[in-house]
């Protein structure tokens, strides 16, 4: 029996807390399929970055692709970027093509406080912009202490 929940080796722990915004321990992420390789290895490279204690950003490495190659989606706690290459012209000659415009598929999960702000591809960096929006009845609050003496409602 595979138990898909037991992680197998340090790499798969490090794995998934490297695609994982906004959680804050390993355990809140109990789905089966988080252990399988879907990610098509290394590529893209990625960073993610804490900008503040709210504001994150996913940064791909993406030389060759403009924002018509790329497509982004958000479901069900699931951040997909993946290509969609354009075809190019037949008449295009390389001598060398070294800049492959890679079809794949790249998935982050997300915490369910976390809402994608937006994106933005620039000098060959796609930047998903994620922001942890707190509600109001999960906000630090101060608690009234009462004194322990009963308030007797006179007005019956």
């Amino acid at each position: 029996m595979t138990n898909y929940l037991v992680p197998r080796t340090i790499e798969d722990i490090e794995r998934q807390l490297s695609q994982s915004i906004g959680f804050d321990t390993f355990f809140n992420r109990l789905f089966a399929n988080d252990f399988a390789a879907t990610n098509g290895g290394g590529y893209p490279p990625y960073n993610i970055r804490k900008l503040d204690d709210y504001k994150y950003a996913i940064e791909l490495a993406l030389a060759g692709f403009s924002k018509d190659d790329l497509d982004i989606e958000l479901a069900e706690g699931t951040l997909t970027i993946k290509s969609a290459p354009v075809e190019k012209k037949v008449d295009d000659e390389y001598i060398h093509h070294g800049i492959a415009k890679r079809v794949f598929t790249r998935k982050f999960h997300l915490a369910n406080d976390i809402v994608v702000k937006g994106a933005d591809l620039y000098n060959g960096l796609l930047t998903v912009e994620l922001e942890r929006v707190i509600p109001e009845e999960k906000k630090p609050r101060k608690i009234k202490i009462d004194d322990g003496v009963k308030k007797v409602d006179y007005n019956i």
